[in-house]
């Protein structure tokens, strides 16, 4: 999900992505589907929250009674319980499926980012800016505000098993961990600057993976957070989201330009997914991509091509012998000459 509303889906593991109609032109930041593909919620820009009972076929817009951002939305235990939350500490709470959303009192007016409760409906975390963490035992009634020791900007929280273990991750390279139910944050070691956006543990407290918001930074441990290691890089955009559905080695990132990574095994080999929208003009494929000199276009090197910068403004037109040659570093987006087709990204790396 994305920008003006955007919802992909896939039914193939990511070989082939659709666009389901939401209904809304709002921007879309995250979504949650409690228990199956089928019953599901979306949050966004403007106080949007959708609901699908039938996988995404139909979005119907719920009653929020707010206008602020929201940024996340979680349902811990199936699907008429759940949380959002967003701008100005704004924390809402349903239990009858989204048919009533109700305003909590979070004692805080910084902006939340991300909320999680890790077993059920009752004990819970939220985290925002300027290092803000919240927690409930009482599924909301009352929020309390945790020491996190940081005053950095948090951007996502989770707790793997249970409510002792968890772990929260910002900027610049921030990641807390928790081992008594958030009383004390221990700040990890790790090499990164960039902003962390995102961080999910698939199934245990040791194996888990942050995404960061610059040159697609993906970071894993396998001992509890004691070790962060930069993983391969397949991408240069921003990485917004992570989430391992299943098991601990088939995992999904999403980011910037319609960016879907995959991993198959744990983030040894991460490849972009088609379906998209970024790699391919129809049957059109780029090699090398990512390129430092030029890239070509195999069975069209004598058509010309337009080629537009990350902000929309094209940069030349190239034959597709010798794409990007003379270009900057960076992210590029290439179009065939009648404009009709996907765009292919292309990288140019040096």
């Amino acid at each position: 999900m994305g920008e003006e509303g955007t919802i992909l889906k896939t039914t193939d593991g990511g070989a082939n992505w659709v666009s389901d109609t939401s209904g809304t032109v709002n921007h879309l930041v995250s979504t949650h589907f409690p228990v199956d593909a089928l019953t599901g919620y979306a949050v966004g820009d403007s106080g949007t929250i959708l609901k699908t009972t039938n996988g995404g076929a139909n979005w119907v817009s719920q009653t929020t009674g707010t206008k602020d951002f929201l940024c996340s939305v979680h349902f811990p235990a199936d699907v008429q319980t759940g949380y959002a939350v967003g701008w100005s500490g704004t924390i809402l709470k349903t239990t009858n499926g989204g048919a009533n959303w109700v305003l909590q009192t979070s004692g805080t007016t910084n902006f939340l980012r991300s909320v999680h409760f890790p077993v059920d409906a009752s004990t819970g975390y939220a985290v925002g800016w300027s290092g803000t963490i919240l927690k409930t035992t009482n599924g909301g009634a009352s929020w309390a505000t945790l020491t996190a020791g940081t005053a950095n900007e948090l951007y996502s929280v989770h707790f793997p098993v249970d409510v002792s273990t968890g772990y929260a991750v910002g900027g610049p390279g921030t990641i807390l961990k928790t081992t008594n139910g958030g009383a004390n944050w221990i700040s990890q070691i790790t090499d990164s600057t960039i902003s962390l956006l995102s961080v999910h543990f698939p199934g245990n407290v040791s194996t888990g993976y942050a995404v960061g918001a610059w040159n697609g930074t993906i970071l894993k441990t396998t001992d509890g957070g004691g070790n962060w290691v930069n993983q391969s890089l397949v991408t240069y955009g921003q990485l917004n989201s992570v989430h391992f559905p299943v098991n601990p080695q088939t995992g999904y990132a999403v980011g910037s330009n319609g960016t879907i990574l995959k991993t198959m095994d744990g983030g040894v080999g991460v490849e972009e997914t088609e379906g998209s929208g970024q790699k391919a003009v129809g049957s059109i494929k780029a090699t090398p991509n990512p390129f430092t000199s030029f890239a070509t276009l195999p069975g069209h090197e004598a058509e010309r091509f337009s080629l537009y910068d990350i902000s929309g403004r094209r940069v030349g037109v190239y034959k597709g012998d010798r794409v990007g040659e003379g270009l900057a570093p960076g992210v590029y987006f290439l179009r065939s000459s009648d404009n009709k087709d996907k765009p292919l990204r292309i990288v140019k790396v040096r």
